[in-house]
């Protein structure tokens, strides 16, 4: 028969002792047993509140040539001027401003009145672009999905509206890309799935792709050593 081991009385089993955190470069980050605590997130891709726009405060009083139209296509914006005949110098920007929004009907007007005005005055738009700078720079700030994916598709008509205005961006680039250089690699994995976004054109790095070689292909010789520089991992369209 097999022998019992017996523990003596006094004997106390002690729990293992678990690790201290600490942050880094302290003095106690280098004593024994303690953990050092990693650095915060830098919160890059974390969504900004939008400021109150002066698109909505002018809409809701009513100070807009505008007004909501259904057809048997989806909504669309009936003007009650032509548009050839605004102050795009006062209005083309608070439109901009709008950008920001993303509720129903400011986001739709907003945004579909900046496509009617770009398509329908484009000759118009060269001197208005220095006051557009801010709006499309708030807008991108905001670091929210739906904001981004409008502003990206509103820059790539806005380079090709008229003349010119691809080289009159150049010099507002630092204001512009470095929110697309965050996230020109923000693409969803969805291995053997199929990404609907990139169908409907909500796919922020496919759109910050196509945006970058608009601009090359648009602001002239100065354009991609510019983009270079402030997003390094861009590939040239034009030379390549």
């Amino acid at each position: 028969m097999a022998s019992k081991v017996l523990m003596p009385a006094d004997r106390v089993i002690r729990k293992k002792k678990t690790d201290e955190e600490a942050e880094g470069f302290t003095l106690k980050a280098g004593m024994k047993n303690v953990k050092v605590r990693g650095p915060p997130s830098a919160m890059a891709f974390k969504e900004r509140p939008a400021k109150a726009t002066s698109f909505r405060k002018f809409y809701e009083r009513g100070d807009f040539p505008i007004q909501l139209e259904h057809d048997t296509k989806g909504n669309k914006i009936a003007w009650k001027v032509e548009i050839e005949k605004l102050d795009f110098h006062h209005y083309l920007p608070l439109f901009f401003d709008g950008l920001c929004e993303t509720v129903h009907p400011y986001e739709f007007f907003s945004r579909q009145g900046v496509h009617d005005m770009l398509e329908h005055g484009s000759h118009k738009v060269l001197p208005v672009i220095p006051q557009l700078i801010i709006p499309i720079k708030n807008a991108l700030n905001t670091r929210k999905r739906s904001s981004v994916c409008t502003t990206l598709k509103i820059l790539q008509h806005l380079v090709v509206s008229a003349n010119c205005i691809g080289e009159a961006l150049v010099p507002y680039y630092r204001q512009i890309l470095p929110i697309l250089n965050i996230f020109k690699n923000h693409n969803i994995n969805k291995g053997d799935g199929i990404d609907y976004s990139q169908q409907r054109r909500e796919n922020i790095g496919d759109l910050i792709q196509e945006t970058l070689e608009a601009f090359e292909t648009h602001g002239g010789p100065d354009a991609f050593i510019n983009i270079k520089y402030m997003v390094p991992t861009y590939e040239s369209c034009v030379n390549n």
